[in-house]
């Protein structure tokens, strides 16, 4: 299993979901996360983080609500935001950092 740090170290734009399975906003993104890796394919990674599995990592990255979506790209975060979005909302943020 590729290591948190490897993912959002490499060259490729990484979309980060820090959710939580009790979240009714996090259960709403879910599809729309799966349309979008559907439209875009591989020009972007989008993976899933359980706060509550990963407590570590949403303390390195200070998260206090969820859904928190992020952006990296070798290592740097380019974009944050709490709270669920559109799909469209999130097809216009990436293409700002592709």
């Amino acid at each position: 299993m590729e290591k948190f740090s490897d993912i959002i170290n490499s060259e490729q734009l990484t979309l980060v979901d820090f959710f939580a399975t009790w979240c009714g906003p996090c259960k709403k993104m879910h599809p729309i996360l799966e349309q979008l890796k559907g439209e875009l394919g591989d020009s972007i990674r989008i993976i899933k983080l359980d706060v509550d599995k990963n407590e570590n990592l949403s303390m390195i990255y200070r998260i206090q609500s969820v859904p928190t979506l992020m952006l990296f790209r070798k290592g740097e975060v380019v974009w944050r935001q709490s709270g669920a979005l559109s799909l469209n909302e999130l097809k216009t943020i990436i293409s700002q950092h592709q």
